[in-house]
């Protein structure tokens, strides 16, 4: 039995610009491994961001398909595209994305209530992955009385409440002073070994690039 859990196909990506085109990823084939931690790099515009977000389908190709454990998402509905990656997929950002007007359990609380799930239930989660990632005292403050570290912490526990196969991460420590960087890059491989997670990150740094067991660079469109 095959241990790839998501897999792309000849991903390409253009952008119409009037009477051209601007062509961002060409005929792109990928494959993760469950559990395997990978890092994608290479220089700014070479389509990084634009590849994550169709691996975790917060975008769709011009041509080409991904498929999670042998099931097409492309040829999903919209909203059903979205209940699924709700349940299957966690997102972290270079910006953490969280609403301003919610405390940071309320934050972490949202995928779990989008769901379905209820208020219980999704505090209970919420408030177990606060106390990991050491924010159990932070619980009850506005993103505006928060820190960077632990804005993107809260992000992070966000990311995880609904138990995700995978976990995507662009740029996640972009935006972090060089201690603050440091401690979430080694927290994303703890969470990876803790929760038996796959791992995907674009990053621009070639210190956090070099924890990885795996590393892919795009360049104009291919991988090199």
């Amino acid at each position: 039995m095959s241990d790839v859990i998501l897999s792309a196909h000849k991903i390409s990506k253009s952008f119409d610009q009037g009477t051209s085109s601007l062509h961002i990823l060409k005929d792109v084939d990928f494959e993760l491994k469950s559990g395997e931690a990978l890092c994608i790099v290479g220089a700014s515009g070479a389509g990084k961001s634009t590849f994550l977000h169709i691996l975790g389908t917060l975008d769709r190709p011009s041509s080409g398909n991904v498929i999670f454990e042998g099931r097409s998402l492309f040829t999903m509905p919209d909203e059903e595209l979205s209940l699924f990656r709700n349940e299957k997929m966690g997102f972290v950002f270079q910006f953490h994305h969280l609403l301003a007007e919610f405390t940071a359990l309320e934050n972490v609380m949202m995928p779990a209530r989008i769901a379905g799930l209820s208020v219980e239930e999704s505090k209970e989660s919420a408030m177990k992955l606060l106390v990991q990632m050491g924010l159990e005292s932070r619980k009850d403050h506005f993103p505006n009385q928060l820190s960077g570290g632990e804005l993107q912490r809260t992000a992070i526990a966000r990311a995880l409440v609904r138990k995700p196969k995978i976990l995507f991460a662009d740029e996640p420590t972009g935006n972090l002073d060089s201690a603050n960087g440091a401690i979430i890059q080694d927290l994303f491989f703890h969470l990876k070994e803790t929760f038996g997670l796959a791992l995907v990150v674009v990053t621009h740094d070639p210190n956090f690039a070099k924890k990885f067991g795996r590393v892919m660079r795009l360049a104009d469109g291919h991988w090199v």
